[in-house]
């Protein structure tokens, strides 16, 4: 009976030093099927979503999802440490309590309260390990607390740091693609700017952005579910966008060069798909509704209107559909998933961008017709090649 209880005790010891193991130092996926720390979260996920998705109210639901990750992660440390506490607490009881006590006797209970103070090195005195089994048990979990206070402290800061690079970019996105970001939007303001050679240095950023959420969400799966800090913007509903514009762009959009658009799309897919085999969820079949074949008609229109040329050759809305059902099936199920809500292809109407809104004022679309004025200012200011030298000659 001790033996099995000693035993049941190394293995929760082992299997949770080699679940810390892999969360926080190992940097890589890893497939194993079991994992506690993944058990861990699809057990207290599924009621947490649950209850989110009977919140009517989309603020409240929002607010709600954004505790999840960083309340999750502290639940994370404390089971970590509950279990590595009452491993040992087992060990002492294994090996007959061999505790010196200033009143009663030693047990099970005592065990437990020993191993807490140990572990978490406060050093009571009140309770003394009186033989060598327990006092070989006592240094190494207080090696044990120790190590893990010392992983925790530096785990923090590099997880805060990867969520900050993540938010960096999707806030530069708002003025670039709106509020919640498209693909169309995104095209049309480079149009408008007269940037769209801009758009393939803007792909190369994002082509970065996408490598270092993947690396960066591969290893800390938790980040996944650390929502942005507005309620219209989430790193899933940037990165379907990114798709969505490098989509277009190699469909064929005058003026863009597509090699830069083709390696985003290959790093931004690479990312999404990887990301989705973390949760272990399939791809949805039903993805295909996101862009009816009425809704392409309508984003040609749009485009035109803008003065942007989409190709509009045979193939080329079978080759949407193929690039489409490349990355939607992966981003469709990770935003069922996550609760995060995909951006469409088209701008909502009247749609405010985030710069636009604070606590004390929600300014119409209309107020970014300075900006215009200063865009179509700056272009008839522009001399014509040549003449600023023969004016500078001209005495």
């Amino acid at each position: 009976m001790f033996i099995l209880i000693g035993l049941i005790g190394i293995v929760l010891i082992v299997v949770v030093l080699w679940d810390v193991f892999e969360t926080i130092v190992l940097p890589r996926r890893v497939t194993r099927r079991f994992r506690l720390t993944r058990a861990f979260y699809r057990l207290i996920w599924l009621p947490w979503s649950a209850i989110a998705r009977r919140l009517k109210k989309s603020k409240q639901r929002e607010t709600f999802l954004s505790v999840f990750g960083p309340l999750s992660l502290l639940g994370l440390l404390v089971f970590w440490a509950v279990t590595l506490v009452f491993g040992f607490a087992l060990l002492h009881f294994a090996f007959g309590s061999h505790m010196g006590l200033a009143t009663g006797h030693a047990g099970f209970f005592s065990d437990l309260y020993y191993s807490g103070t140990t572990f978490f090195t406060l050093g009571l005195g009140d309770i003394t390990p009186t033989g060598p089994a327990a006092r070989a048990i006592t240094v190494i979990e207080a090696s044990v607390g120790f190590g893990l206070l010392a992983l925790v402290i530096g785990y923090f800061p590099v997880l805060y740091q990867a969520f900050s690079r993540r938010e960096v970019n999707i806030s530069m996105l708002d003025a670039r693609a709106g509020t919640p970001p498209t693909a169309a939007e995104l095209l049309r303001r480079h149009q408008e700017g007269q940037s769209m050679e801009s758009l393939d240095q803007l792909l190369r950023d994002w082509e970065m952005w996408a490598a270092d959420l993947m690396e960066s969400h591969l290893s800390y799966p938790v980040l996944c579910f650390f929502r942005s800090q507005h309620d219209n913007q989430s790193w899933l509903g940037a990165l379907n966008t990114v798709l969505d514009a490098c989509s277009l762009v190699m469909v064929g959009i005058d003026g863009i060069p597509k090699w830069q658009a083709q390696l985003t799309f290959k790093m931004a897919r690479h990312a999404v798909v990887d990301i989705s085999q973390i949760f272990n969820i399939s791809p949805a079949k039903d993805h295909g509704a996101r862009l009816p074949k009425k809704d392409l008609e309508t984003l040609r229109s749009f485009l035109s209107e803008c003065g942007v040329a989409f190709g509009n050759e045979a193939e080329d809305e079978n080759t949407l559909a193929e690039l489409r059902a490349m990355y939607e099936p992966y981003t469709h199920v990770l935003s069922r998933y996550l609760m995060m809500p995909l951006p469409g292809w088209l701008p909502k109407a009247r749609a405010s961008d985030n710069w636009q809104t604070s606590a004390w004022e929600n300014i119409p679309s209309a107020a970014d017709q300075p900006f215009r004025k200063c865009m179509l200012n700056s272009s008839a200011k522009v001399p014509a090649r040549g003449a600023v030298a023969l004016h500078e000659r001209s005495d």
